[in-house]
């Protein structure tokens, strides 16, 4: 449970974002939404360059956190904060709407599940930090 496999983790985990936000941003003509032969709709279309975008965001403040991992607590837990929220609306979407492709089941358990053991250990990272003197 050390500062470096944090930094680490952090930096695969952010890897989904910034993949899967760049490849939202094509929209409705997004290889996963593509299979579904969904009809042009430029709200949606509009909607889903938009919530991309922000999941891009998500995942280069959460590379840009990687080196500062010990000493960047708020914006952490504002960002897995963001993650549990959204892993929320995935699991009233899976109670309302039903299952979803097999993967999205397991980004919610990550979401929902992984969100509150990575802000205790990076609040486990931060105290052993502040305690020892030391911000590298």
């Amino acid at each position: 449970m050390s500062k470096r496999n944090l930094q680490i983790a952090m930096a695969i985990l952010g890897a989904v974002p910034v993949l899967t936000g760049l490849i939202g941003l094509m929209g409705l003509s997004d290889p996963l939404y593509t299979r579904l032969n969904l009809p042009p709709d430029a709200t949606l279309d509009s909607n889903l360059r938009f919530y991309s975008g922000v999941w891009l965001g998500v995942g280069l403040a959460a590379w840009w956190l990687v080196p500062r991992i010990d000493r960047e607590t708020s914006l952490y837990r504002t960002l897995w904060l963001m993650i549990f929220l959204g892993g929320v609306g995935r699991l009233i979407s899976l109670t309302s709407a039903g299952l979803p492709f097999i993967p999205f089941v397991g980004f919610t358990a990550l979401e929902i599940l992984g969100a509150p053991l990575f802000v205790w250990w990076q609040h486990r990272v931060a105290v052993r930090a502040a305690s020892i003197g030391t911000w590298e």
